[in-house]
């Protein structure tokens, strides 16, 4: 019997932890299936910013109770596909799990926002605080391209680094780190493959295109029941 495969974690700074390689190549399959089956019931769609209406680089969509959503009349959470009407599909299992296995918070979350960029979409430096829990960390998932992730600390002049993320990477960012500015520099061209034995990357991505999936709890868990 093989031994089992020994993950490593990095911590970049307090609370920010990256997993690499968390979601081997058979998972990243199967997460990618769920979320296109999802995407027949909530499509994804080109957000826009708040006041001025410019549309955002990236498309989204969520799966949940809850998805984040952006437009003119500002940042906030819904239970519906703000196009559509319709309820969001469920979050995959395996991202499920994921938030059981990495982010030691006791209440499952209640929206996973779908990021979907082209080769040339960005994501600037700003932080998640949408949320009334900020007690729970954010886990991310990627899936596709790799790209390169800023972050930098809670005031937006604070000294920024960069990490590259890649396929499989889950990235938590909980306690101390849970409010600091973060974004998405670039999408990393795909290195030539040479014996042509590259991943497939998922359908629904456009050439060189990525796939990032955000876990968020956003309301307070229930009291538990004295005893």
């Amino acid at each position: 019997m093989a031994p089992p495969v020994e993950r490593v974690s990095v911590e970049l700074m307090p609370g920010l932890i990256l997993h690499p390689g968390w979601l081997d190549g058979p998972a990243r399959t199967r997460l990618a299936a769920d979320l296109a089956a999802g995407f027949s019931v909530a499509p994804p769609y080109r957000p826009r910013m708040p006041r001025t209406g410019r549309p955002f680089s990236v498309t989204m969509t969520n799966c949940g109770p809850l998805g984040w959503v952006s437009d003119i009349a500002g940042y906030r959470y819904q239970a519906h596909h703000p196009e559509t009407g319709a309820p969001w599909p469920a979050i995959p299992e395996l991202a499920l799990r994921a938030w059981d296995d990495l982010s030691g918070y006791p209440a499952p979350p209640e929206a996973a926002l779908v990021n979907l960029y082209a080769a040339d979409a960005r994501m600037g430096l700003h932080q998640d605080r949408d949320e009334a829990t900020l007690d729970a960390p954010v886990l991310s998932l990627s899936l596709g391209a790799s790209a390169l992730f800023r972050y930098g600390g809670t005031s937006r002049s604070d000294p920024t680094r960069s990490v590259r993320l890649h396929a499989g990477d889950a990235l938590v960012m909980g306690g101390a780190a849970r409010l600091v500015h973060h974004g998405i520099d670039r999408i990393l061209p795909r290195p030539p493959d040479l014996l042509g034995a590259g991943e497939a990357m998922p359908a629904f991505l456009p050439p060189d295109g990525r796939c990032n999936l955000t876990l968020r709890r956003v309301t307070r868990p229930e009291p538990s029941p004295t005893a």
